[in-house]
């Protein structure tokens, strides 16, 4: 169904947008990556693809913030998935303003430009901090939604501007809320390749609030469900989780990398790594059935596989992780 459509990624050079890219064009998309533009022409995670997939996509780098670059760039898609965010909780309680510009703003040009374009399916990316702590558990898509950090704030304006585009003007967007991802070309912004890569370098591995609980997605099944959202016909205007319905805490997610890597490292809690006490966030555990019934998706890869996929990343590119700061 995506041979020779014409696709857009926004946040194409980030960790799941790249992995995207790379599934779409090995199914014979169209694909152009919007990346942010900077002076050193970086694209990012796009790097890391293979040399057959790079010869296949169109990069186009210019900002989500600016309307007029976007409209430009969705014109003549047919799909449009929109990944670009601020994501990193710590630093929107530094910057809260520029989350609300790229989150909020951002996801307003998309959907603007894609009314105009006549796009044919906008797949908007939400996430399961918009919960907040869990009222109920397994959390499903009726779960109130909860703003308990800047970031989770962005993201609640940015799903219901969506919500009100479909509703207004008939826009074909369907919301994702993928709960966590993990994998390769993952920053060390997250904590699982903040342990791996720490272990990796030191006898010692420093974390926040060991006691929250969440739900860990691999790369790869958070991408198909990203392309079932893009091409399942009668899903317009729904909003659906993505997640495994099995959740640890992070204390215990790392224990069992530290021991499938064979470390003895120790796991201490650093204060400058913990977030305000109002603004954590429990548990986040999904119940995906939801996405089983419209999409008939189901995560494939299992835990134990997907970390150790992803330390075998980490061990191999070293240099994209510096342990000599605290990634925000």
């Amino acid at each position: 169904m995506l041979s020779s459509k014409r696709v857009l990624v926004t946040g194409a050079a980030g960790f799941i947008g790249s992995h995207l890219v790379e599934a779409l064009a090995a199914r014979g998309a169209r694909v152009t990556c919007l990346v942010r533009y900077n002076s050193a022409s970086s694209i990012g995670n796009l790097e890391l693809l293979p040399p057959e997939i790079k010869a296949q996509i169109t990069v186009a780098a210019g900002n989500i913030e600016d309307s007029d670059f976007v409209l430009r760039a969705i014109e003549g898609h047919e799909i449009v998935l929109h990944l670009a965010a601020l994501i990193g909780i710590p630093y929107s309680y530094v910057a809260p303003r520029s989350y609300v510009r790229t989150n909020v703003e951002g996801t307003l040009n998309v959907l603007e430009a894609a009314r105009h374009c006549g796009v044919g399916r906008v797949v908007h990316t939400s996430t399961s901090e918009v919960y907040g702590s869990a009222k109920w558990t397994p959390i499903d898509e009726e779960h109130p939604l909860h703003g308990q950090s800047p970031y989770s704030a962005s993201k609640i304006a940015a799903d219901k501007l969506a919500e009100s585009y479909h509703r207004s003007f008939n826009t074909p967007v369907v919301t994702l809320r993928p709960f966590n991802t993990f994998g390769p070309r993952q920053s060390a912004r997250a904590f699982i390749p903040a342990i791996i890569a720490q272990a990796l370098a030191s006898d010692t591995v420093r974390l926040g609030a060991l006691t929250p609980k969440r739900d860990m997605t691999y790369v790869s099944d958070t991408v198909e469900g990203f392309i079932l959202a893009a091409t399942v016909a009668g899903i317009e205007g729904e909003t659906i989780n993505l997640g495994t319905g099995e959740m640890f805490s992070i204390g215990e997610f790392a224990e069992r990398i530290l021991a499938l890597m064979g470390s003895k490292a120790r796991i201490e809690c650093d204060p400058a790594r913990m977030r305000p006490e109002g603004s954590e966030v429990v548990v986040l555990i999904s119940d995906n059935g939801k996405a089983r019934h419209l999409l008939g998706w189901q995560p494939a890869k299992t835990l134990d596989d997907g970390l150790r996929a992803t330390i075998d990343f980490i061990e191999r590119h070293r240099h994209l992780y510096r342990l000599d700061i605290y990634t925000l």
